[in-house]
């Protein structure tokens, strides 16, 4: 039989008396998206891993991290650029409208092209449609005629399931049913901190932007 000296016992006893080394809490990054920046939320919560928990809130003015596609009107916050998103008017697969101009996407959103076409956007403030109106309706006022989507994912649904019909998409929303038919451009994808990022918020940006 091997024997066991004293010390060695000795050095099991502390072992097992000696504190545990305490884990570090993750940090809770309160974060808030627009519907058409939740592609990017998946990318955020991969990079918090383990580091970080991430809380959804409703309100942007409450969050630490606000993802959005495009720059809003009035930006006084830091913001910082995690990837670029295209804008593009879509249509039916089965719709007669064909490629369209600047102009002509402008006619038919405000009412002047085709009666039998039906239009459909987003409410004033949502991220998407602050782009369409500012890089294409410039000023003038969408057809009273148009139907409302709540997000792209409703947009998409109506573009494919619905008749003759033509709205705005982000290109990472767009349906292999439908066709577009104008390229918007391309916009920046944001994410805007109400101060100077720090800590866990500093590197869960600086991972989005890899």
């Amino acid at each position: 039989m091997k024997r066991v000296t004293l010390p060695f016992i000795l050095l099991l006893i502390l072992s097992a008396c000696a504190p545990a080394v305490p884990t570090a809490t993750p940090e809770v990054i309160s974060v808030y998206s627009t519907a058409a920046a939740r592609p990017w939320l998946s990318e955020l919560y991969d990079c918090a891993g383990t580091e970080a928990v991430l809380s959804r809130l409703d309100d942007p003015s409450a969050a630490s991290i606000v993802l959005r596609v495009g720059q809003p009107e009035s930006l006084t916050s830091p913001a910082y650029q995690i990837d670029t998103e295209e804008i593009l008017v879509v249509t039916q697969r089965q719709s007669p409208i064909q490629n369209l101009s600047l102009e002509g996407a402008r006619a038919l959103f405000s009412g002047q092209g085709d009666p039998s076409v039906q239009v459909w956007v987003y409410f004033s403030g949502d991220d998407i449609q602050e782009v369409f109106n500012r890089s294409v309706m410039q000023r003038q006022n969408i057809t009273p005629t148009a139907r409302l989507a709540v997000d792209p994912q409703q947009m998409s649904d109506a573009l494919v399931n619905e008749s003759n019909t033509v709205g705005i998409l982000p290109r990472h929303w767009k349906a292999v049913d439908s066709r577009e038919v104008f390229s918007i451009g391309t916009v920046p994808v944001l994410a805007i901190t109400p101060t100077e990022p720090e800590g866990a918020v500093k590197r869960l940006i600086a991972c989005l932007q890899k």
